[in-house]
């Protein structure tokens, strides 16, 4: 039966091990980190990845755990509504979007591959430093100087993959946007409906929030998750980049002169105690994934810019469609399929989040829009809009199901 390695105990390798398992392939997974835990704040599953977990038995688990978002609105500074972008069953879509964190979501696929590949499926603390592969099989090569038999790998280590650069040495630096992400999460009296997604501003300064805590919506609160974004001149941190780094910069500042009529964001900012900052990086697409019997899935694969809320929805399809190429042809085969069906998909949609993606509405806006006294209406067309929003869904993959 063949032995599938992946690297990396994210939410792409955790997946693609649940997807592998279900094909009846032997998976062992192979993560770095001594001891998971529950780290980073919100992310969003969109309806055509959320699609894929329902399709593993995990609807009810999400459900319990995350919010079922109802649509993503894009505001002006001014707080003129530009457009609601609906995101829900009820709209049309095959499965819900969600708002989760994203640790939250790590554990409940962690807990999920233990209970379903056995407890040793997971190896921690157990670095991959590269590969060697012959005609028949790879070997998986560890920081430690062991090593492990495989018929295949799959890199999903995420943004500094060493699976990736054996593939492609040299690659160079990250590319860096002059974007500074400022995030936390803090308990709040529940925004709006409780089930919107937030993103104001424009692309100097952007301001996105959404809840991600179902439980506390019983007491009218809500863990609200919130990302503050602003462009620098000068590139920070970039080649270590790490969600782990405290703040170091007055970020509240340009957001004081925000006027939401249901939230306060300078409040909101202020009154997290906890925040991280991160710089806004992804890498260039690459011309191939797959040398062999070893291939890349994920943020190693195609990190991108956090627009669009794409990142892990992305690498939950990728998952997905690994283990249905591998299951007609569990070999070199099999991998080169997969390659050719998802990189040209993922290349488009790195390359159009670099543009905006669906958030080049806030430009559009802010381009035209001058006050509070401003009418949308008279300024943007709906089929403008709509033409922006119906263009990304295409491009991510999660149109409406024709009724």
């Amino acid at each position: 039966m063949t032995q599938i390695a992946i690297a990396g105990a994210g939410i792409a390798g955790l997946t693609t091990a649940l997807c592998l398992h279900e094909k009846g392939f032997i998976v062992r997974i192979f993560e770095a980190v001594a001891e998971m835990k529950p780290l980073g704040v919100g992310i969003n599953v969109m309806p055509h990845a959320s699609a894929v977990l329902h399709g593993l038995g995990l609807a009810g688990q999400l459900d319990a755990m995350a919010i079922r978002t109802r649509c993503i609105e894009y505001r002006t500074r001014f707080g003129h509504l530009i457009q609601s972008d609906p995101r829900s069953v009820e709209a049309g879509f095959e499965a819900p979007q969600y708002s989760v964190h994203r640790g939250e979501l790590q554990l409940l696929l962690l807990e999920t591959v233990r209970e379903r590949l056995g407890v040793d499926a997971v190896v921690s603390g157990k670095p991959v430093s590269g590969f060697e592969q012959t005609d028949d099989e790879v070997t998986v090569l560890f920081a430690d100087d062991s090593r492990f038999e495989a018929d295949v790998l799959v890199g999903a280590e995420g943004l500094h993959s060493k699976v990736r650069a054996q593939i492609h040495p040299g690659e160079g630096p990250l590319c860096y946007e002059g974007t500074m992400m400022f995030r936390g999460s803090v308990e709040t009296a529940i925004i709006g409906d409780g089930r919107t997604m937030v993103i104001a501003g424009n692309h100097d300064f952007k301001f996105v929030t959404y809840p991600i805590s179902e439980p506390l919506r019983l007491q009218g609160r809500a863990l609200t998750n919130w990302v503050a974004e602003i462009r620098h001149s000068m590139p920070r941190h970039i080649q270590d980049a790490d969600w782990s780094r405290g703040a170091t910069l007055d970020y509240i500042t340009p957001f004081r002169d925000f006027r939401m009529r249901d939230m306060d964001i300078a409040a909101i900012l202020e009154a997290t105690e906890t925040v991280t900052e991160f710089p806004m990086v992804d890498r260039d697409p690459l011309p191939f994934w797959t040398v062999g019997r070893v291939t890349l899935a994920g943020d190693a694969a195609h990190p991108m810019y956090p627009i669009g809320a794409n990142g892990a929805s992305q690498a939950i399809i990728d998952a997905r469609m690994l283990a249905d190429a591998l299951a007609a042809d569990a070999g070199p085969g099999g991998l080169k399929a997969y390659e050719e069906r998802r990189l040209p998909v993922t290349t488009t949609v790195v390359l159009t989040n670099r543009e905006g993606g669906p958030e080049q509405v806030l430009d559009i806006a802010d381009a035209r829009v001058r006050g509070s006294d401003d009418r949308i209406e008279d300024l943007i067309s709906a089929e403008e809009l709509e033409a922006v929003a119906a263009n990304y869904r295409s491009v991510a993959g999660f149109r409406k199901t024709p009724t």
